[in-house]
């Protein structure tokens, strides 16, 4: 999930319960899968499948379960996945961005409908919310990796777009096609960075300053990230701290 990308990450560090967990690690390897299949199965020759790799890196997911993933594609014994983006309004009119990866289009626009509509919102047509974003390549370091001057002169070095720090990390912005180059420029500078993938940045982020909207938003995108054929869910909002503390 990602709202601003501060939020989602806050909520992953806190923790998930097993079967939560299990689903990610589901599609973290599906996203290998397919990358590997559509491309090289080599990661240091596939962009995509290097970027799915340390994603799925990230998350703690076992080496066994990349390698199986990957010879999934090669084996040829991978399913058929069809990419699939979603967007349309939540509670409050917060604009959300659904990405899957579906063998079943019919099931998957009908279900992500039906989880729009129960919330009260409304899936709109493809574009009717992505103006509001921008397609970007999002680097993650740690908080303590450097101060905030240090990381800003080594991003401006590698070619990125901006640079947001505070005491959870610093949030790195490239275009969507530089994300590469940037992050192995930034890793040579700084260390190894958290994560490194490409994000629907909020251009305008609404603020949520009342519990039972917030209530309503979370409860969507629980549930649409609870669906198997769902890979990522963004929205433009930012939770006001005392709400979050509430949640």
């Amino acid at each position: 999930m990602a709202g601003h990308s501060k939020w989602a990450n806050i909520q992953h560090r806190k923790g998930r319960q097993d079967g939560i967990r299990s689903k990610l690690f589901s599609k973290l390897s599906k996203e290998i899968t397919v990358a590997a299949k559509m491309g090289d199965p080599d990661p240091d020759k596939n962009p995509r499948l290097r970027l799915a790799v340390k994603e799925a890196k990230s998350n703690s997911v076992p080496k066994d379960v990349i390698d199986r993933a990957i010879k999934k594609a090669v084996g040829g014994d991978a399913e058929n996945y069809d990419e699939i983006r979603y967007e349309g309004y939540g509670p409050n009119g917060i604009a959300i961005i659904v990405e899957a990866m579906t063998d079943n289009r019919n099931r998957s626009a009908s279900n992500v409908r039906s989880y729009f509509t129960k919330s009260g919102g409304d899936m709109g047509q493809t574009g009717s919310v992505s103006f509001m974003f921008d397609r970007k390549g999002e680097i993650l370091f740690k908080a303590d990796i450097a101060d905030a001057d240090t990381v800003m002169m080594a991003a401006l070095e590698a070619g990125a777009d901006d640079v947001e720090s505070d005491e959870e990390g610093h949030w790195i912005y490239t275009s969507d096609t530089t994300l590469f180059e940037v992050n192995a420029a930034l890793e040579a500078a700084l260390g190894r960075s958290e994560h490194a993938k490409l994000v629907w940045k909020p251009q305008a982020p609404t603020e949520i300053t009342d519990l039972e909207t917030a209530q309503k938003l979370m409860k969507l995108i629980d549930t649409l990230e609870d669906d198997d054929d769902v890979q990522t869910v963004t929205g433009n909002f930012d939770i006001a701290e005392e709400i979050a503390a509430q949640l």
